[in-house]
């Protein structure tokens, strides 16, 4: 290991200095503001904007041609995982207004509450989006079905709307981390050169726990919602809902599953006499335009990652991680630091762990790490670090469906920061055993040259 530091590119600190830009102005503003006494402190200087002064701050400091620098932004800004994201965000959009003007929201929250002691809204909005999102296999498509519920019951049963949501992206990463059809399972297991079904059974023993703390702490936490005697709702309205998960249970694709559902609840209200065809137009490009922000500070965040790569500040964090590695136990937490700090340098879980993968693997064979172990942790803390950042995709989407701000919800996300504890409890303990879980080595394993 240490011969392969010694060979490493050693990366530019430098680099890093628009991410840093970025991060303490967008933070920066947002407290002074809160100081104030400012209402929607997080929200009067635009989040694009601070990512806009992080990437003009690169591009002075950039090398090379301003057209290989534009080249770069551009790149990353189009990359295939940021596209599917701000594709996902508009369809989550459309489907949450179109849905909310037929009165499907209403239906669906006031069945919910109908049904459901009030005691168990809280565990049961997790449940419902761990379930999703793993059947779906994506924490965004699963914080787009889901929020928009999550949001009128919080309303009506006087539960916290921060708390709330907080509990839909904890059951939404929970799913996601867990999936064998997600994009950080297959990047993990193939990274590590592993069966899906034994990171499985490693990953879930680690989360596990986690899970259920944050069942019982939302179970007493739902203590003060309030239920009305009775609920009236229209099941007809429900149904888009109801075909939105059913659909995402069976594995059909996010996009036609957020498609389907706004347009099925367009016809519904067209039929019913809500609206007109127009009007249902009208209501899905008002759907597109609430998710302006957002989708610009991806673009903007792919954009600024890529620049940071190209000029070596990715590579500094991966050098200065990998080399202060010299025990198995170290090795673990390079492996959790290393995919941490790409997580928030890129804003994307996926493309963090495939940057961190080959080496998180090289890191385990050289020091004796289980690769079904070294999987579960890019994929645990990709998740953790993804779930908790307030320039994430996941927390971005749900605070502009529920039109609050990224910052009041962090502070709720009571299951990512318990799995956080979990997974450096884990790597202390060394814990689930991999020679007792499993029978034999990861084939990787059995010949270290592999």
């Amino acid at each position: 290991m240490k011969k392969n530091i010694k060979e490493m590119d050693k990366g530019n600190p430098v680099a890093l200095i628009p991410l840093f830009v970025f991060l303490v102005l967008y933070l920066g503003m947002g407290i002074y503001f809160s100081m104030q006494g400012v209402e929607m402190a997080f929200y009067q200087f635009p989040a694009p904007i601070a990512a806009l002064v992080g990437i003009v701050v690169a591009f002075l400091m950039g090398s090379g041609s301003m057209e290989e620098r534009v080249s770069s932004f551009v790149k990353g800004a189009g990359e295939n995982n940021v596209i599917i994201m701000c594709m996902i965000y508009l369809l989550a959009g459309a489907f949450s207004t179109v849905s909310q003007a037929v009165g499907g929201v209403d239906a669906t929250v006031n069945l919910g509450l109908s049904i459901i002691p009030s005691q168990f809204l809280l565990p049961g909005l997790f449940l419902i989006a761990a379930f999703i999102a793993t059947a779906m296999g994506t924490s965004m498509g699963t914080i787009g079905a889901v929020v928009p519920i999550a949001v009128g019951i919080a309303s009506k049963a006087a539960l916290p709307l921060p708390l709330t949501i907080g509990a839909v992206i904890g059951g939404a990463m929970f799913g996601d981390n867990l999936s064998i059809i997600s994009d950080t399972t297959i990047a993990a297991t193939q990274t590590q050169g592993v069966e899906m079904r034994d990171k499985f059974k490693m990953n879930l023993l680690i989360v596990l726990p986690a899970a259920i703390l944050t069942l019982v702490f939302l179970f007493f936490s739902g203590e003060t919602a309030v239920q009305a005697s009775q609920y009236s709702y229209e099941l007809i309205k429900v149904v888009p809902y109801i075909a939105v998960l059913f659909f995402a249970l069976i594995g059909v694709n996010v996009f036609m599953v957020l498609f389907g559902g706004m347009l099925l609840s367009g016809l519904i209200g067209i039929v019913f006499g809500d609206f007109t065809f127009i009007a249902m137009a009208q209501e899905a490009y008002a759907g597109f335009n609430s998710m302006t922000e957002v989708f610009f500070l991806s673009m903007f965040a792919g954009g600024l990652a890529a620049m940071i790569r190209k000029e070596g500040g990715l590579q500094y964090l991966i050098y200065t991680i990998s080399s202060k590695i010299n025990s198995s136990k170290g090795a673990e937490l390079g492996i959790a630091a290393l995919v941490s700090v790409t997580d928030v340098c890129t804003a994307n879980n996926t493309v963090a762990i495939i940057i961190s993968g080959p080496l998180a693997k090289n890191i385990a064979i050289e020091n004796d790490v289980d690769l079904r172990r070294s999987a579960s942790l890019l994929d645990i803390f990709a998740c953790v670090w993804q779930g908790i950042i307030p320039y994430g995709a996941q927390i971005l989407l749900a605070g502009s469906l529920a039109k609050i701000s990224p910052i009041q919800i962090i502070p709720n996300l009571h299951y990512n920061f318990l799995v956080l504890l979990a997974g450096l409890l884990a790597i202390y303990f060394a814990f689930p055993s991999a020679e007792k879980l499993f029978d034999k080595k990861a084939p990787a394993q059995q010949n270290k040259t592999a």
